[in-house]
């Protein structure tokens, strides 16, 4: 008989090592967010993409180069304008006069961390490009697919919709982030101490800059396998489906929870259940995440400026009318 506690102990103890180097250096560069590294960090365990959303100036490019400076492979930055084209992100197919063929350039998704920096001034055009990359792994150029680096994350920043320029992600690509997360503005301490940390006379001279990687894509992919083996029992599963239907039948909204959503809420709940040394998912574990993983996927009845904070209080309220199982 399968004994989940005895297979995980083996590589635990390395994903508890290797994700607390990671959360340490991280917090030295974001100051006072350690909620929202611990997050990123979740998102990047779980295989998922992660949504950074907030007003300008607070941290969210940051956090997005931390995390991509810590993990050590391969990092492309996207700044999403008006005028970028899909093939800027995907990439193109060329013709070659020498050798009479076409050649495939590729677009700046193949890296293992793709910082795509405010997408929602994109058109949607361009949004759309990364749907494929994102759910799939990959792009497929004139016929031809190309497989994306693995790991491979994206971690996109956007500024609030009622922002002049913005452009709200189209349901479909929202839907292909595992987690949604808010900056909010630092607290006295962190202020003070980022003015004593970041006032290097060059960008280069950033803290974020000089961050040395504490793990490598291959350790990044074995702790992303340790956690797809994390055990969810039947009575947490059933939790998950409850949530979710739940979502979709609640009076204030009109598009609930989907069936993908709640394979990402399964899998985040695996990555929080091995970041608090554990081999099997409690059900404190999906409701410690399911307000990063529900909130940007609901579709409420009445749509207003306060769309984020209210759909926030709604996954509240689903969560409170769904029974925890017991004893589990």
């Amino acid at each position: 008989m399968e004994n989940p506690q005895q297979d995980w102990e083996a590589g635990g103890e390395r994903l508890t090592a290797t994700t607390a180097a990671m959360l340490s250096a991280m917090d030295s560069v974001v100051d006072g967010k350690h909620r929202a590294v611990r997050t990123a960090v979740l998102v990047l365990l779980a295989g998922g993409h992660l949504l950074v959303e907030d007003v300008p100036g607070v941290g969210k490019t940051l956090l997005a180069k931390a995390l991509a400076r810590t993990v050590g492979g391969t990092v492309n930055r996207i700044q999403f304008t008006p005028d970028l084209l899909p093939s800027d992100v995907t990439g193109v197919s060329v013709f070659n006069q020498d050798r009479h063929t076409f050649e495939f350039r590729a677009g700046a998704v193949f890296a293992n961390v793709v910082i795509g920096d405010e997408i929602n001034r994109a058109s949607a055009k361009t949004q759309s490009a990364l749907l494929e990359c994102m759910e799939e792994h990959q792009v497929t150029v004139d016929g031809t697919t190309h497989r994306l680096d693995e790991p491979f994350m994206v971690v996109a920043t956007q500024n609030p919709v009622e922002s002049e320029g913005t452009y709200p992600l189209p349901e479909a690509q929202r839907d292909r982030f595992m987690a949604r997360i808010t900056m909010g503005y630092p607290d006295e301490d962190a202020e003070l101490q980022m003015l004593r940390t970041h006032h290097g006379p060059l960008p280069s001279a950033a803290p974020v800059n000089r961050l040395a990687p504490v793990t490598s894509t291959d350790d990044v992919l074995q702790m992303i396998e340790a956690v797809s083996r994390v055990h969810v029992s039947e009575p947490v599963a059933r939790y998950v489906v409850a949530l979710g239907r739940a979502s979709r039948q609640h009076a204030d909204v009109l598009v609930g929870a989907s069936p993908r959503s709640l394979l990402q809420l399964t899998r985040a709940a695996k990555a929080e259940a091995a970041l608090n040394g554990r081999s099997y998912v409690t059900p404190q574990d999906v409701t410690d995440v399911v307000g990063v993983v529900f909130p940007h996927r609901l579709m409420l009845r009445r749509r207003s400026a306060h769309d984020a904070a209210e759909a926030e209080a709604v996954t509240d309220r689903i969560l409170h009318s769904v029974a925890v199982p017991a004893g589990v």
